[in-house]
């Protein structure tokens, strides 16, 4: 593993507490310290890492590297100071970790164990010192576990403790929760609580907010949620590998404009790798560029990174429309197959994954995400409707607009021109947005506007999604 700077390796030694923490059946604590002490050099700042999840192992610590650069700034002296015990050690075990060694055999130090005295807790303390702000720090940090709470795992929680000096009074402490504001029922399936977590990190502006922004939603209905799941199956070689996308679209409220946040045209994509936080791969960018957004009524201008997160910048949404996109990659039985492989697998189950999420967005929320096409032959459905509507209505045959108005679920006498009209209507809308959907299936099987609604065979439909997932599984692999 090979880090580009300080801050960085302090954000993997947070996501390693993390995961070690996720790992664990009980309820844990993450803890970060930073403290500046008085008495040392005044740009000094001690960092600590501590955890209460199933303990570390020396290879985890062993295998870091650093780039040449991230020493030569001279804020960091390249020592680490780790504390790990088990649950099935009978001692706390201290190591120090030189990671400007170049020889690895020299890099370990093992320092002196205490014993736990038949006590039974497991846990890893990592500590370091560096030179640097700790305002950007705190920055940094917060951003990462506002992050974290997306995926909204409910046995952690994580404090952010700030101290300068030995001041009771300078200790400032932030406590971050995955399920304070909007609780999950459990059990909750990984997909339903990046779900929730991308909902509440909408709601809350990054989960910068304690509560969802009343100026800009409110209410649950500004969100439109859609979610899509792909994995490789146990008959591939490679077997384990599980892609999730979510992605949120928000309408913002009209009231919205004295609100501090600004939207605008770009999409926030944020990756995890294994439950935590992690830069967005080229894969992933891969993968976003070939997707075919044009059917989606999505018109891709760009995308950049900052931050470790993608930009996705559109150049047809509407000033009041907002898309969010939460990426989420992790291994059941953990496998690592050959760079070429792995590269285009991954590929392959991100565009799945985002397609699938579209896809349940179309089908769960009428008119949303309709392509190009669609939007244009659904605008001609209220003239095409009056067209119908005159004919039927001027035509000399009682029995042929009695059974007009029977297919329509409409009563044969009493209803004038403009009810008529919108009924019709509804139904060629019904019919454009259908086809949209599935535009394969429209091929094959037609769809009619006068029709009984029992007309359908809907075993037809889970058959042929059956066929198309397993085809899907095989071209993945």
């Amino acid at each position: 593993m090979i880090i580009a700077s300080v801050r960085d390796l302090c954000l993997q030694l947070i996501s390693s507490a993390f995961q070690r923490c996720h790992a664990s059946e009980d309820l844990c604590r993450l803890s970060v310290i930073l403290k500046r002490s008085p008495q040392s050099d005044p740009h000094s700042v001690l960092i600590s890492v501590s955890d209460t999840g199933v303990g570390s192992c020396l290879e985890e610590f062993g295998g870091v590297k650093l780039h040449k650069e991230a020493f030569g700034a001279q804020i960091w002296d390249g020592l680490l100071f780790v504390t790990a015990t088990s649950i099935a050690d009978d001692e706390i075990y201290h190591y120090q970790f030189n990671l400007k060694e170049n020889v690895s055999a020299r890099r370990l130090t093992r320092l002196p164990s205490n014993p736990k005295n038949g006590l039974k807790f497991s846990g890893t303390e990592v500590c370091l010192s560096i030179i640097e702000s700790i305002d950007v720090l705190v920055a940094e940090f917060s951003l990462f576990f506002q992050k974290i709470l997306i995926l909204k795992i409910p046995n952690v929680a994580i404090e952010l403790v700030v101290e300068h000096g030995d001041d009771p009074g300078s200790r400032y402490v932030n406590v971050f929760l995955a399920n304070e504001w909007n609780p999950l029922s459990i059990p909750a399936s990984n997909l339903e609580r990046l779900k929730s977590g991308l909902e509440d990190y909408v709601f809350k502006h990054g989960n910068t907010l304690s509560t969802k922004c009343e100026l800009c939603f409110s209410s649950w209905e500004h969100l439109k949620v859609g979610s899509g799941v792909a994995c490789c199956t146990e008959s591939c070689k490679y077997s384990g590998s599980v892609m999730e996308a979510v992605i949120v679209i928000s309408e913002i409220s009209e009231v919205a404009s004295t609100c501090p946040r600004t939207h605008g045209l770009k999409t926030e994509v944020l990756y995890f790798k294994d439950f935590s936080p992690c830069p967005i791969p080229q894969s992933s960018l891969k993968a976003l560029t070939s997707i075919d957004w044009k059917s989606y009524g999505l018109s891709f201008g760009s995308v950049v990174v900052q931050g470790g997160f993608a930009l996705v910048e559109w150049e047809n949404l509407p000033t009041y429309v907002q898309i969010d996109i939460v990426l989420h990659h992790y291994h059941e039985q953990i496998t690592i197959p050959s760079g070429r492989l792995r590269t285009r697998r991954d590929q392959n189950l991100i565009k799945k994954a985002i397609r699938l999420a579209l896809d349940d967005l179309k089908d769960n929320y009428a008119g949303v995400l309709l392509s190009a096409q669609a939007l244009k032959i659904r605008s001609y459905a209220p003239d095409l409707a009056k067209t119908i509507s005159s004919l039927i209505l001027s035509s000399n045959d009682s029995e042929f607009r009695k059974e007009c108005f029977s297919f329509l679920g409409l009563p044969s006498q009493g209803v004038g021109g403009e009810v008529l009209d919108d009924c019709i209507k509804e139904r060629l809308i019904t019919v454009v947005e259908m086809n949209d959907r599935d535009p394969q299936r429209s091929k094959e099987i037609p769809t009619f506007l006068f029709e009984d609604d029992h007309m359908q065979d809907s075993g037809s439909q889970d058959e042929e999604f059956e066929v198309e997932d397993a085809f899907s599984s095989m071209d993945l692999c």
